[in-house]
């Protein structure tokens, strides 16, 4: 049989260990969540259909598929769009800055490519696209819908507008 002798500890020490062990033992909350990013709604899969204007007269009807990744301050953006006798694919990478977004834009059937430059407020985002094609584009947005305005000049793609509910 074993005896244990408990000798006195100071009461300072036994409460610093107590509360350590309370410390490591107690869950601390989670980190908070920074604020949602102006691009944060637009992530993920996109579908609907629109219109096209070529520079020769004619229109024709779209369908599309956008996705959005990235999130933050950061947005990667492909739309997709078929019609009878045309595609427009359109990629984009955007940061945003204090309201202001900047970044890299790029249609692959006209094969035009550029810089983006605008900026983004409520649920708004314009940009004025430049390179070998000039134009804006402007984004208005909901959680489950959105809207795509793009007018260019220099190229045979005058403009492109696109409803897409979220897929």
């Amino acid at each position: 049989m074993r005896i244990a002798i408990l000798l006195p500890i100071p009461f300072r020490l036994l409460a610093a260990l107590a509360l350590t062990a309370f410390v490591s033992t107690t869950p601390w909350p989670a980190p908070r969540a920074s604020a949602a990013g102006v691009f944060d709604t637009l992530l993920g899969s996109w579908r609907g259909s629109g219109q096209i204007r070529l520079t020769d007269g004619r229109s024709e009807r779209l369908k599309c598929n956008a996705y959005y990744t990235g999130g933050g301050s950061q947005l990667g953006m492909a739309i997709r769009c078929q019609s009878e006798s045309s595609n427009v694919e359109i990629r984009s990478k955007l940061s945003q800055s204090g309201g202001r977004i900047s970044g890299t834009w790029e249609e692959r059937t006209f094969n035009a490519s550029g810089t983006a430059s605008g900026q983004a407020s409520g649920s708004n985002i314009s940009l004025q696209i430049s390179g070998g094609v000039r134009g804006t584009m402007n984004v208005s947005y909901s959680g489950s819908r959105q809207s795509v305005s793009i007018s260019t000049q220099g190229i045979a793609l005058q403009s492109v507008t696109i409803a897409l509910t979220r897929s």
